[in-house]
């Protein structure tokens, strides 16, 4: 598996997404990917940000994985200290 990200460019949102892939895309040709998704994206997306729109087109088109908290199975805190080193409660996240 191989792992690309796209950043955001407002500064106000932060905001960078992780996307996955079982192919190896040269980064020349990633970022070919994004421009082309972005062009066809940049009037009108309904998620939160451009970065997020992107993803979801790549994961629709692309056959990229959008990796988000809903992809994620297990979380854990780790510390120099044992009792600070402990499973993250998950919440609603699947078993």
């Amino acid at each position: 598996m191989f792992y690309y990200e796209i950043h955001d460019g407002d500064e106000d949102l932060g905001t960078a997404v992780l996307l996955a892939h079982e192919q190896h895309f040269e980064p020349a040709e990633f970022f070919a990917l994004v421009k082309k998704a972005r062009t066809l994206l940049l009037d009108a997306y309904e998620e939160d940000s451009l970065s997020e729109a992107i993803a979801n087109e790549l994961a629709r088109t692309e056959g990229f994985v959008h990796v988000t908290d809903d992809l994620l199975i297990a979380s854990v805190n780790v510390d120099e200290a044992e009792e600070r080193t402990f499973l993250v409660d998950g919440g609603d996240r699947p078993n």
